[in-house]
């Protein structure tokens, strides 16, 4: 495994990322748990979660999980930089309280509690805001982080689904009071997925922030669909076989497959390897839902693309461009 440090921090962490949003809902416990054997094994140390998964009825079960493998020992803990999220609602199904969601202060410190019990641990690594909260301000969302931190209760604060602007507004208020801010931003940004490129990017690198791209494979839509639904006699499923309705999107991806079996290359390996080779990304979350999958994932780390799959990725996908010439003159 290769690290780097996590945006402008001293803290090292695994080019990959493992995702734990199907523990629970797609992956059983013991399931689960043999995966994040295997990823340590494989020598990943960062681990992301968030509180609402689980989902539904189930919201904090992907973090129990995680918590009673924490709670087996042998390091495991101790091993694992622990990245979780806050934002979403972790009311009961129709409870009509408020405050159990956003980023004011009141929830903020109830859902760290929350989390730290479901995890079987007192601290977590990386706390991160799940999405932008419009009705608070970032004095407050400050104030209530450092208190946590001064508790030793977390380390740092990363943002994720954050517009280039909120994450210098977020960081410029932290500044102003002296205090670290953001570290990392967790975003949609793929292959097929590019606009990061224009503005949260750009961004998180002045600022500092190390990137964390979010489903690499857009949905499966980059791991070979055209070529899985032919060889299985089934149509592609969920996101993907939604994108690929568009004549647009099919030729994209009917493209991207046929170059990457003209270089004997696996789609979903390269389009880690090609993140892995952008500005400003600490490392791609992978979600395998078996180890197997997580040994496809680990094969992306040690793959070199060749200048001319990289030019022929960039003709098939291009980016949108700079801020602001994508957009104006």
């Amino acid at each position: 495994m290769k690290y780097t440090q996590l945006g402008r921090t001293g803290l090292k962490v695994s080019r990959l990322v493992l995702g734990t949003m199907n523990f629970g809902p797609q992956t059983s416990e013991p399931e689960s748990h043999a995966i994040m054997d295997a990823a340590h094994g494989a020598g990943i140390n960062f681990f992301d979660t968030a509180n609402v998964y689980g989902w539904g009825e189930n919201k904090g079960r992907t973090e129990e999980i995680i918590g009673t493998w924490f709670a087996q020992g042998g390091g495991r803990r101790e091993k694992t930089v622990l990245a979780t999220k806050v934002y979403g609602s972790m009311a009961a199904e129709g409870d009509p309280w408020p405050n159990y969601d956003r980023l004011s202060a009141v929830n903020i410190r109830r859902a760290v509690e929350a989390s730290l019990k479901r995890l079987q641990t007192d601290h977590i690594d990386v706390y991160q805001f799940h999405h932008v909260d419009r009705q608070t301000p970032f004095e407050e969302i400050w104030q209530a982080v450092e208190v946590l931190i001064q508790q030793g209760k977390i380390l740092y604060a990363g943002s994720s689904n954050f517009p280039g602007w909120k994450i210098a507004q977020a960081n410029e208020t932290a500044a102003r009071q002296g205090r670290l801010g953001l570290v990392s931003e967790q975003c949609l940004y793929n292959l097929a997925e590019r606009r990061a490129e224009m503005e949260v990017i750009p961004a998180a690198e002045a600022y500092g922030l190390g990137v964390i791209p979010w489903s690499p494979l857009h949905g499966g839509l980059l791991g070979g669909a055209i070529r899985k639904a032919a060889a299985s006699g089934r149509s592609a499923s969920g996101r993907s076989a939604d994108a690929l309705q568009n004549s647009s999107v099919r030729s994209q991806v009917q493209a991207y497959e046929d170059l990457l079996d003209k270089h004997g290359l696996e789609p979903g390996e390269v389009a880690l390897a090609w993140l892995l080779t952008r500005p400003g990304v600490t490392g791609p979350i992978v979600g395998p839902r078996t180890p197997e999958q997580l040994d496809s994932a680990l094969r992306a780390v040690e793959l070199e693309l060749p200048q001319e799959v990289l030019a022929g990725l960039d003709e098939i996908f291009p980016g949108p461009g700079a801020s602001p010439e994508a957009f104006a003159w």
